[in-house]
């Protein structure tokens, strides 16, 4: 299930990037107007290619959703699995962590030394 759900995915995502590779841009339109867009070419005609493709796009992206989704959920099921297998849990290791210097340690500033800014040679 996981096979087919996995190569769905990948079909699904190859479809949505020829699709979208397909559809013009908004700026193509004022191309089109003037006869240099080609639109008595096109397979869909000159504005029924918009609304055709955008409508397989948005079903294909559902799709690519639904089994984004579906994989995720056997992922999640798959690692439920794993930690009821009886596998050994691995022991956790506490690193002792530095302790916080005290206001002594700290240096301490000179009380000249808080008003005067250092000059800039000339």
């Amino acid at each position: 299930m996981e096979v087919i759900l996995l190569s769905l995915h990948v079909l699904f995502a190859v479809a949505i990037i020829a699709l979208v590779l397909l559809q013009q841009g908004k700026g193509a339109d004022a191309g089109a107007a003037f006869g240099g867009g080609g639109a008595s070419q096109t397979v869909f005609g000159s504005q029924g290619s918009g609304n055709f493709l955008t409508k397989s796009t948005s079903l294909l992206a559902a799709l690519f959703f639904a089994t984004s989704l579906g994989l995720a959920m056997i992922a999640k099921q798959q690692a439920g699995v794993a930690e009821q297998a009886g596998l050994p849990q691995l022991p956790v290791e506490e690193q002792n962590v530095a302790p916080v210097a005290e206001e002594a340690e700290l240096p301490a500033l000179d009380a000249t030394s808080e008003n005067e800014v250092p000059q800039v040679a000339e």
